[in-house]
């Protein structure tokens, strides 16, 4: 388990996270998602012990996290990481031999699948393929908590779709929170089952996907219709669009069945996201 209690950090005059309050309980793929410099990174790395807060805790099984007490469960990988620069099956085996509970068959398998030359130096891969070994490398170690920062960075369409494979297999292997930060949204959406949506050092959402799914929609309509029904109903907008005579409302609420006149229509988890952390209101 997972638990952010009250948890603030700052970096001089920059308040980079403020009293955050999360519990991760179940194992799960979660999504951490935010705009650049949205806290993302600084999430990660407190909970993995390589920071102190400045207030609150975090917690990991119920022990407090620190650099001096950093978690063993928790392995943390930023998407600049390197590796020595060995021959890529001989860092596999390397990590192996170093790694009690490390799945090399696993770690092989990946490598084969993804067409990474096990003879290659680390140096001579592509940043995509480095990227890639890093996280076979990180999958493989059966951590009971994975933090994975931007790891999609250099891949194209066909890695980031191999990439998601190997997280659901990896997942479904070794149950375990994997916490994956990354902007390829509606990408992510494929095998993660939770969101965590992150925005100027505040948790605005902490949801499963199903949830937003069925929570996140939009009202379209006549803009006087459309004023008319959000001050009945009292809905959380979350952002309006208005041109002229018709209005958008994006909502974040309970469904509602609308009334004449009133189209309403589901909204996509990158529409929630930049309706959510973007301007209030459209015009």
């Amino acid at each position: 388990m997972i638990e952010f209690r009250g948890v603030t950090k700052r970096y001089g005059g920059t308040l980079a996270l403020d009293a955050v309050d999360l519990t991760l309980a179940d194992d799960g793929i979660y999504c951490l998602l935010g705009r650049n410099g949205a806290g993302k990174t600084t999430f990660m790395k407190l909970l993995a012990g390589h920071m102190a807060t400045s207030d609150g805790q975090v917690l990991v099984d119920g022990v407090v996290v620190s650099p001096a007490r950093m978690p063993d469960s928790v392995v943390f990988v930023q998407n600049d990481a390197v590796q020595f620069n060995m021959r890529t099956g001989d860092l596999i085996d390397t990590a192996a031999g170093l790694q009690a509970d490390f799945d090399a068959d696993f770690a092989h398998e990946m490598a084969h699948r993804f067409q990474l030359d096990t003879r290659k130096r680390y140096r001579h891969l592509s940043f995509g393929m480095k990227t890639m070994l890093t996280t076979i490398l990180v999958m493989a170690n059966n951590s009971e908590v994975v933090l994975l920062d931007e790891p999609t960075l250099g891949f194209d369409a066909i890695m980031r779709d191999q990439f998601n494979q190997l997280l659901l297999e990896s997942f479904q292997a070794h149950p375990r929170i994997i916490i994956v930060s990354t902007h390829m949204i509606d990408e992510i959406a494929k095998v993660a089952q939770d969101l965590v949506l992150i925005d100027r050092g505040h948790i605005l959402v902490s949801a499963t996907i199903d949830e937003i799914d069925e929570r996140a929609y939009t009202l379209s309509g006549a803009t006087d219709q459309i004023q008319s029904l959000l001050g009945r109903l009292n809905l959380n907008v979350i952002a309006t669009m208005q041109a002229g005579a018709v209005m958008a409302a994006h909502i974040y609420d309970h469904r509602i069945d609308p009334p004449a006149g009133v189209r309403i229509e589901r909204m996509g988890l990158q529409d929630f996201f930049i309706n959510l952390v973007g301007d209030e209101n459209h015009e």
